[in-house]
């Protein structure tokens, strides 16, 4: 945020000084060139002048001695002829018969003022030719003609435009520490705050945003700060409880267990069905609990995982499904079901080991349970694009198409299976998993019936 703000701020420093600037620039290269072509025309006025004396008086040494000083002085040429071209002065090596003196003598004799066009730069070189006739009205009695050097002139406006842009730099600097200053006053409270809330969405305890900034800024801090407290403290009292009610009913349910096995010996055989029907209950609400306190141990470690934005965990996927798959298999057996891993090269997943043994136990239990007698259910490891995928495929079944979408949804459980034990939340699980790594569980059909799931997660090890 603070790069894009800096960009904002910074772009329109740069068209302020591009607005003062450029203008700046302009204006004193026009004015520098007016100066030489005021001074320029002056002295060819001077010079008309005393051309016209020295034809009045046919004494042409006045005129010769003057345009000879000025040449000496500026080194800059003149030609002065009379009414019908013939030279009367000639210095700096320029002669009346040169091609563009004489267009210029042509102009001047028809009564024609010729001053160079354009506006000087720093870059400008060479030499301008400027023409006056001699006389006035209709009376031109000839013509002068002078080579006028810009460097000097262009040399100045060099100098004008250095300082212009040292000044404009010098602003353009000045603005850019002010725009760091400001942008970090603003935003410095903004990255504080915004961690304190990314630590408070995953349920850590957020510390509190440290008031700075403008007013808004430190009221919102504030406000947060009195919100985080309170937020904290039921978040705190929701993980005491579930602390509390596991450790509280654990033991009444070891207790419930240990009367119940003790009465197993001294009841009817009439009393057979009801004795298992309890215990099968009370292994079914320990199986409960279980998945609970999973279930919680999973969303508070994908929180941890989100705010930490921890993906530099890495482990081989192929080797994990492999040890997990070898574990399931008798159970496979005894349910009647064929389990098989395909093998392949080393797939390395961006999750820790454990997380990813814990989802394999979930979706290889899954599979076993709800495929059936004499199904097949597979598994492997493979790449795609930028992910590492872990899949379960088995012929079971499988889900309807409108039950798909609420396979992840907790303690949900498709009609055809509420025959078979199970709480409905070991999917769940896994996509909290899942999703705190930056992945996704996705579950689709198998034709002709089947259901397949997969983990999808970043390739880890920079792959």
């Amino acid at each position: 945020m603070r790069t894009r703000v800096l960009t904002v701020v910074l772009a329109f420093a740069v068209l302020a000084v591009a607005g003062f600037a450029v203008p700046l620039l302009g204006v004193t290269a026009s004015q520098r060139t007016q100066q030489l072509v005021a001074a320029r025309t002056a002295d060819l006025d001077r010079f008309a002048g005393l051309a016209g004396q020295a034809a009045e008086s046919g004494d042409t040494g006045a005129l010769t001695a003057e345009v000879t000083r000025y040449t000496e002085l500026y080194g800059e040429a003149v030609v002065v002829v009379d009414a019908r071209r013939a030279p009367v002065a000639q210095t700096g090596g320029m002669r009346a018969a040169d091609p563009a003196v004489a267009r210029l003598v042509d102009a001047a004799l028809r009564n024609q003022r010729v001053s160079p066009g354009g506006t000087l730069r720093p870059w400008s070189r060479g030499d301008h030719l400027l023409a006056r006739p001699v006389g006035t009205g209709t009376r031109v009695s000839g013509a002068v003609v002078l080579r006028v050097s810009v460097r000097a002139a262009a040399d100045d406006i060099a100098l004008r435009w250095a300082l212009v842009l040292a000044g404009a730099g010098l602003f353009a600097v000045t603005c850019v520490l002010l725009a760091r200053f400001a942008t970090r006053w603003v935003v410095r409270p903004l990255h504080r705050l915004d961690r304190a809330v990314g630590a408070l969405a995953a349920g850590l305890p957020a510390e509190h945003a440290r008031a700075g900034g403008p007013p808004e800024l430190r009221q919102l801090a504030t406000g947060f700060n009195r919100m985080a407290d309170a937020v904290t403290t039921a978040l705190e009292q929701q993980r005491r409880l579930v602390a509390d009610t596991s450790h509280q009913l654990r033991n009444p349910l070891a207790a419930l267990r240990l009367r119940i096995d003790s009465l197993q010996s001294r009841l009817p055989a009439s009393a057979t069905r009801t004795y298992t029907g309890v215990t099968a209950e009370l292994a079914r609400m320990e199986h409960l609990l279980d998945d609970l306190l999973a279930l919680a141990n999973a969303e508070h470690r994908a929180g941890e995982l989100s705010v930490m934005d921890a993906r530099e965990a890495c482990c081989d996927a192929t080797a994990v499904a492999a040890a997990q798959a070898q574990l399931w298999r008798p159970v496979a057996e005894q349910a009647g079901v064929q389990l098989e891993f395909t093998a392949g090269p080393s797939v390395l997943m961006s999750c820790a080991e454990d997380e990813l043994a814990q989802v394999a136990d979930i979706l290889l239990d899954n599979a076993i349970k709800y495929a059936g007698s004499g199904a097949h259910v597979g598994t492997r490891c493979f790449t795609e694009g930028p992910d590492a995928v872990f899949e379960v495929r088995d012929d079971g079944p499988g889900l309807a198409t409108g039950e798909l979408a609420q396979a992840g949804t907790r303690f949900w459980r498709s009609e055809r299976h509420r025959d078979v034990r199970g709480s409905g939340l070991g999917l769940a699980i896994a996509e909290q998993l899942v999703t705190g790594r930056g992945g996704r569980v996705e579950c689709t059909a198998v034709e002709p019936h089947g259901l397949r799931v997969r983990v999808v997660l970043p390739k880890g090890g920079g792959a």
